[in-house]
C-alpha cells in the first residue's frame, strides 16, 4: 500500500501524541450567510494553526475538521465521500450509542493547554454567529497513558505507515483520497462502581492487566470483555485496526468522570462493527461489560477531507457537483460536472452485523 501522494495530503489525524485537547462539536446555523461563513472558514484553519503554533514550535499543535453527513450535503453538496451516513444507533434502553447533534467536528491537539485554548479562541471567533457549540471537551493525558478507568489506552494503535493504511482513504474513493472518517462519542463513569470492584475483576472487563498493561490469555478473558468485542478480523484472517485518541475530562467538584472517544479510520464500518458488538453483544446479549459502569451520552460520524480538499471547500459553491478525474499516476482531482458517488452497496447498507464485506485494505 502506497500512502496518499501529496496531492491528498491528510489532515493531522495521526499526529503525535499530546498532553492536551480540546473537542468541539457544534451545529451550522441553518441560513445562506452562517454557511458561507463556514465554507470560508475552511480555508481559514491551516493558517491559524500555523499562526498560534508558531509561539511554541515544539507544541505539537494540529486540528482536525470534520463534517457530518448533512452538513455536507448543505455546505458543498455534489459528490460526497462513499461511506459518509449519519450516526447509526446500536443498543437499547440504558446502554444505548445514541446520535446527537453536529455539524462540525474540531479536534485539537497540542502538549500544552494554552495552545489548544488560543487555537480554539482564534477558531471559534472566525465563525462567530454562523454556528451554536453544542459540546464541548477539554481532555488531559493521565499519567502514564491511563484511562479514567485506570488502564493504559490505546496500546493496540497503528503507528507509521500502519497508521496511514488503516486511516486514511485510497483509491477506494479516488475522489477523496487523503480524507478519513472518524467517530465520536462521550462517556460518563460511574467511578464508584468501578472502584469498588476487585481489580481482578475489572482486568476481566477490559481484558488486560492493569498494572503492567498485558492482554489476558485467551483461555482467561471472557467473550464479554472489552478487548474481546472490540477486536475484529478481516476475511483472511488479518486484524482491523483504527486510530484513538481517547481523552480523560472531568470536573470533580460536580462528581463528573468521563472519557471522550474519537476513532480514526478510512472506512467506518470497523469502529459501527466494535459498537454493535458492544452495546448490543457478540452474540447478541454478550455486551460488554464495561458498559455496566459507563454511559454514552453523545455521538456523531463525521467526514475529514484531506487538507487540500479542506482548503478548496472555501471556494466549493452549495449544490454544485464535484467530478474526479484520475492521471496516470493514480491521483486524483476534484473538477466540475462530475457524477454522484457510488452507493455502500447494492441494498445501501454497511453490512452492520457482519465482517462479510467488511473493507479490503490492500
Amino acid at each position: 500500500m502506497t500512502p496518499a501522494s501529496s496531492t491528498q495530503e491528510p489532515q493531522s489525524v495521526s499526529s503525535a501524541v499530546t498532553r492536551s485537547a480540546f473537542f468541539i462539536v457544534a451545529t451550522v446555523n441553518e441560513d445562506a450567510t452562517s454557511r458561507a461563513t463556514v465554507r470560508a472558514w475552511c480555508a481559514d484553519v491551516a493558517n491559524l494553526v500555523r499562526a498560534v503554533g508558531k509561539r511554541v514550535p515544539n507544541g505539537n499543535l494540529s486540528c482536525v475538521v470534520g463534517f457530518s453527513s448533512d452538513a455536507w450535503d448543505e455546505l458543498f453538496g455534489g459528490a460526497r465521500p462513499a461511506g459518509l451516513h449519519p450516526f447509526r444507533e446500536f443498543g437499547t434502553g440504558e446502554r444505548k450509542a445514541v446520535a446527537t447533534p453536529g455539524d462540525l467536528l474540531m479536534h485539537i491537539r497540542a502538549d500544552q493547554t494554552d495552545l489548544c485554548f488560543e487555537l480554539a479562541t482564534q477558531l471559534m471567533k472566525r465563525l462567530e454567529g454562523a454556528v451554536k457549540t453544542v459540546d464541548e471537551v477539554h481532555g488531559f493525558r493521565n499519567f502514564d497513558m491511563r484511562s479514567m478507568v485506570g488502564f493504559v489506552d490505546g496500546t493496540e494503535n497503528p503507528v507509521g505507515n500502519e497508521a496511514v493504511h488503516f486511516t486514511v482513504i485510497q483509491d477506494e474513493d479516488p475522489g477523496f483520497a487523503g480524507g478519513s472518517y472518524v467517530l465520536v462519542q462521550k462517556y460518563l463513569h460511574d467511578m464508584k462502581g468501578w472502584n469498588a470492584l476487585p481489580v481482578e475483576a475489572q482486568e476481566h472487563i477490559i481484558g488486560r492487566t492493569k498494572l503492567d498493561d498485558i492482554e489476558l490469555d485467551e483461555d482467561v478473558k471472557p467473550s464479554w470483555s472489552h478487548s474481546s468485542l472490540t477486536t475484529l478480523d478481516d476475511a483472511q484472517g488479518n486484524e482491523i485496526k483504527i486510530l484513538r485518541d481517547n481523552m480523560p475530562f472531568g470536573h470533580p467538584g460536580q462528581g463528573e468522570f468521563g472519557t471522550y472517544f474519537i476513532g480514526y479510520a478510512r472506512d467506518p464500518q470497523p469502529i459501527e462493527q466494535m459498537l454493535e458488538n458492544m452495546f448490543v453483544g457478540l452474540p447478541p446479549g454478550n455486551y460488554d461489560r464495561l458498559l455496566d459502569f459507563s454511559r454514552a451520552v453523545t455521538g456523531g460520524l463525521f467526514f475529514v477531507p484531506s487538507q487540500p480538499l479542506l482548503e478548496e471547500l472555501a471556494d466549493r459553491a452549495p449544490g454544485a457537483a464535484a467530478t474526479v478525474t484520475v492521471d496516470s499516476q493514480n491521483q486524483t482531482q476534484a473538477d466540475t460536472e462530475s457524477e454522484p458517488a457510488a452507493a455502500l452497496s447494492a441494498d445501501g447498507s454497511l453490512a452492520i452485523g457482519s465482517l462479510k464485506g467488511a473493507p479490503r485494505y490492500e
